[in-house]
């Protein structure tokens, strides 16, 4: 449990405290989000029998593998520095080099502290796509877009 900032008390943190922030788009423009997920790394594991004796299986580490960054929002036009981004690198077709940026996610306590945060290095948009029109729904138009990234920098 941490500590509450404001009144010293001991309190849990909420989910919808949270900021996003990418290293080449100045800081709070284009970095709302509605939702964050995929913050997550697996152990890559090979099952090897014992030899001479089959009734037991090892697992053997092999690699760490790394979740897809998943950032949903409400849709933005085409002159978001970040749909620019999105646009030059799944648009291109590879005729032009990807552009990585680092992409930071902070959880924040009740007076928005950060008191969590990943780095995710060297990130790059692998998909993007928009919610479906319904004309039966009364419901914002979402647009999503997973990440790849090299490795993932847990701070704080």
């Amino acid at each position: 449990m941490q500590k509450s900032a404001r009144f010293g008390t001991d309190f849990m943190p909420v989910s919808f405290s949270f900021s996003v922030g990418f290293n080449n788009i100045a800081s709070g423009v284009d970095c709302s989000f509605q939702e964050v997920s995929g913050i997550e790394q697996t152990m890559d594991v090979e099952d090897v029998q014992s030899g001479g004796e089959n009734r037991f299986v090892y697992k053997l580490p092999k690699g760490i593998r790394q979740g897809k960054l998943v950032l949903k929002r409400g849709t933005a036009d085409m002159r978001s520095p970040l749909m620019r981004w999105c646009k030059s690198t799944l648009g291109g077709g590879l005729a032009q080099p990807i552009t990585p940026m680092d992409v930071s996610v902070y959880l924040l306590d009740e007076v928005g502290d950060k008191i969590r945060g990943w780095t995710f290095s060297a990130a790059y948009p692998i998909q993007w796509g928009v919610d479906e029109f319904n004309s039966t729904k009364n419901s914002m138009v979402i647009e999503t877009m997973e990440l790849a990234y090299l490795n993932c920098i847990r701070e704080l």
